[in-house]
C-alpha cells in the first residue's frame, strides 16, 4: 500500500473515529496506568480486564447492549474486589487470583450456553478499534474530562496517596473515597479499551506506556504527561501500521508500545 492509499484510507469516517479513539484511549490509559504501576495495582487491572469475558457473555445471554453492560459489570466487579480486599485479612494478590479464576470459570460456562454465531464475542478477546462508534468517542471524551478534572483538583492528595497512603490517612485525606473513585474511572476505561485492544491485551495497553514513562521521568506530573503522550502516540502509530500493512489494530498498538518500551529500557540501561 502506497502513501496515497494510506491517506485515502484515513480519510474514511470509520478510520478517523478509530484514530481519535486511539488517541483518547492512549491518553486515558497512560494516565490511569501510571497510577496502576505506582500503586502496584497492575494485577488488579489484569483481573478486571479478564473478568470482562463474563460481562460480555452476560450481555449476550440477556440480549443487552454490550458497551453499557460491560461498563456496569466492570465497575461492579472492580468495586466488589476492592471491598473484599478491604474486608478480609487475605493478601490482595490472593483475592485477585480467586476473583480472576472465578470470573473466567463463570464466563466459560456461560459461553457454552450461547447458541449460533460467536464471532462478535471472539472479537472481544482481541479487539477491533475500527468498530468504535460515535457513542464510544463521546464516552471517552467525558471520561477523560472527568479524569483530568479529578487529578487537577486533588493533585496534592493524589501525590500523597501514591507515595504514602498511611500518611495521607493521618493528614485527613479521604483515602477510601479517592481509592474507590479511581477504581470507577479505571474500570470504565478498561471496559471501553476492550473494544479497541481486546481482553487479552488490555492490561498491557495500560501498563506499558506508564512503564516506559517511569524510565524517563522521576517527577509526578511530567511522568503522567509523558505516559499520556506515549499512549496517544502509540495509538496513532498502531493505527497507521495496521492500515498500511493490514494487521489487527489492537495487537499493532501494543507492539508499538512494546517497541517503545524496549527502546527506552535499552537506552536508559546504557545511560
Amino acid at each position: 500500500m502506497n502513501l496515497a492509499d494510506i491517506l485515502n484510507l484515513f480519510s474514511l469516517p470509520f478510520m478517523q473515529r478509530a484514530v481519535l479513539g486511539g488517541v483518547l484511549l492512549g491518553i486515558l490509559g497512560g494516565i490511569l496506568g501510571s497510577f496502576l504501576i505506582l500503586r502496584r495495582l497492575s494485577l488488579f487491572g489484569d483481573t478486571v480486564g479478564h473478568s470482562a469475558m463474563l460481562g460480555v457473555v452476560l450481555a449476550a445471554l440477556l440480549e443487552l447492549p454490550v458497551t453499557w453492560t460491560l461498563i456496569g459489570f466492570t465497575v461492579a466487579f472492580g468495586l466488589g474486589v476492592i471491598y473484599l480486599i478491604d474486608r478480609t485479612d487475605l493478601g490482595s494478590d490472593t483475592v485477585l487470583c480467586i476473583s480472576l479464576s472465578g470470573s473466567i470459570a463463570l464466563g466459560t460456562i456461560g459461553f457454552s450456553y450461547l447458541k449460533g454465531y460467536r464471532g462478535n464475542l471472539l472479537s472481544i478477546l482481541f479487539g477491533d478499534i475500527l468498530a468504535i462508534s460515535n457513542t464510544d468517542l463521546i464516552l471517552l471524551s467525558l471520561l477523560l474530562a472527568v479524569t483530568l478534572a479529578w487529578i487537577i483538583i486533588s493533585l496534592p492528595e493524589q501525590i500523597l496517596l501514591t507515595l504514602n497512603s498511611d500518611l495521607a490517612l493521618v493528614k485527613g485525606v479521604p483515602v477510601r473515597g479517592h481509592r474507590y473513585f479511581f477504581i470507577v474511572l479505571l474500570t470504565i476505561t478498561i471496559a471501553l479499551t476492550i473494544r479497541a485492544v481486546g481482553i487479552l491485551l488490555v492490561n498491557g495497553f495500560l501498563v506499558i506506556p506508564a512503564a516506559s514513562a517511569r524510565l524517563i521521568c522521576q517527577q509526578f506530573v511530567p511522568f503522567l504527561a509523558t505516559a499520556a503522550g506515549i499512549g496517544a502516540f502509540s495509538g496513532v502509530m498502531g493505527m497507521v501500521i495496521s492500515g498500511a500493512i493490514d494487521l489487527p489494530s489492537g495487537p499493532s498498538i501494543i507492539l508499538v508500545q512494546l517497541f517503545g518500551f524496549l527502546t527506552v529500557a535499552l537506552c536508559s540501561r546504557q545511560g
